[in-house]
């Protein structure tokens, strides 16, 4: 698996990317469709907002990103913006300089009142692997949006998102090939008392990804985000540990969702997952890209559905075929 195409809805919303009438006059019919701009831009809240060109369509002289981000709030309500999207703007979500970006966000935040889905990082395979993906410091960028309530950021190898407190946030998910210890314990040192899914994609050692469930030892006991109750250990190198810790901690008595998927779970995870009651309080148990056999695949499905939990189980990778994968590495 891989980050192949744009998103094309987010929070409910179409995605729908901004244009501005600059670069609509000279990119001709490329650039998109002047009146869909205009029908878009007097519906602002109907739509989660593209802010992106990777096309290179917009002027790339001086602070152009700013430039960019300042001409949408001048053509669409800011106020009435409540999803926004942010792609690649040539290349400015690049390893090399995240800074452009992050300051654009956060001149025009202020504007963004009404703001409450954010989408950091939308950038496919073709434009930058998500192992390339450099952010910095993101924990500027909540402080500055403290109406948010969602946060999706594509990228989690040079991402940093210490945050003393946001009290609105319900929803965090981190994207990427290899999740750092070091910020999976900036997540759980975090103040999020609205906290209700929390989604992190765990990967491979060699993408930076050494987070342990040692790490995760704060959410697990209990101590911290006691809201979440959808939680995701998503993309895995290795699955069963994860499983086995959760077997074991005060996190399963209060959780409704569990997504397990595009990791490693083998049969030894599934079996544990047989042998825990606690996962059959689930409603529902997300274990899609997984390489347990069809024996032990049939025996899960069996067992949850008998217990009223809805399970996945599709996309089963043969183990035969070799050492098992996370579906997202590089």
């Amino acid at each position: 698996m891989s980050f192949g195409s744009h998103l094309t809805e987010y929070a409910g919303l179409p995605v729908f990317e901004y244009r501005s009438q600059e670069a609509m006059a000279a990119g001709g019919a490329r650039a998109g469709d002047p009146l869909a701009m205009l029908a878009a831009a007097r519906t602002p809240g109907a739509y989660a907002w593209r802010l992106a060109d990777a096309g290179r369509l917009e002027s790339k002289e001086g602070e152009y990103v700013t430039r960019y981000y300042e001409r949408f709030c001048a053509d669409v309500d800011p106020a009435a913006v409540t999803a926004l999207v942010l792609g690649s703007l040539e290349d400015t979500m690049n390893a090399a300089d995240p800074v452009p970006v992050r300051n654009a966000v956060l001149a025009c935040a202020p504007r963004w009142t009404g703001l409450r889905s954010l989408f950091y990082g939308d950038v496919t395979s073709e434009e930058y692997e998500v192992s390339w993906l450099d952010h910095g410091d993101l924990s500027g960028v909540l402080n500055a949006l403290p109406g948010l309530e969602r946060l999706d950021v594509r990228g989690t190898g040079e991402l940093s998102l210490p945050v003393e407190e946001h009290r609105s946030l319900r929803s965090l998910t981190l994207q990427g090939g290899g999740l750092p210890a070091a910020l999976m314990r900036q997540v759980l040192a975090s103040r999020y008392p609205a906290l209700e899914h929390l989604e992190l994609w765990l990967g491979m050692e060699n993408y930076e990804g050494d987070a342990t469930p040692a790490d995760l030892a704060p959410l697990l006991s209990g101590e911290v985000h006691a809201g979440v109750r959808s939680l995701g250990l998503r993309n895995a190198e290795e699955t069963d540990p994860w499983v086995r810790a959760l077997a074991d901690s005060p996190v399963l008595e209060r959780l409704e969702v569990l997504d397990l998927s595009l990791g490693t779970l083998t049969d030894e995870g599934g079996q544990i997952l047989l042998d825990a009651p606690g996962f059959r309080d689930l409603s529902r148990l997300d274990l899609h890209h997984h390489y347990m056999s069809e024996e032990m695949e049939t025996r899960v499905v069996e067992a949850f559905t008998a217990a009223g939990v809805r399970v996945d189980v599709s996309e089963r990778v043969d183990a035969r075929n070799g050492y098992p994968y996370p579906a997202v590495g590089e």
